[in-house]
């Protein structure tokens, strides 16, 4: 999980650059959906996991749900992603108890 929430980080920190570097290209704040961005770097990849959702899940789950969190900007989705994965991979707290006094 540690791994999966450094590269989500690494991914968010990618595409938050790329938007960076357009919104200074066109003097305005321009941030990038990440369904544009999926549909730029690997379409049949999202065709693919648009036929699984819809198998699997059904018609309706594709399109408000998938459709409506893929036209979020793409760092901000990788970034949630990489809080997600860390908090499922942290170590556990180390329990208190009490601890016996040697005389």
């Amino acid at each position: 999980m540690r791994l999966a929430a450094t590269l989500s980080l690494i991914l968010a920190l990618f595409l938050a650059i790329g938007d960076a570097a357009r919104s200074v290209a066109v003097a305005d704040w321009r941030v990038t959906p990440m369904i544009a961005s999926w549909l730029e770097t690997a379409p049949a990849s999202l065709e693919a996991a648009q036929a699984w959702v819809i198998r699997w899940l059904g018609e309706a789950a594709w399109d408000p749900a998938m459709v409506s969190l893929l036209a979020l900007p793409g760092f901000l989705l990788f970034a949630a992603m990489a809080v997600v994965f860390y908090a499922l991979g942290r170590s556990p707290a180390p329990k208190r108890g009490r601890i016996a006094r040697v005389a």
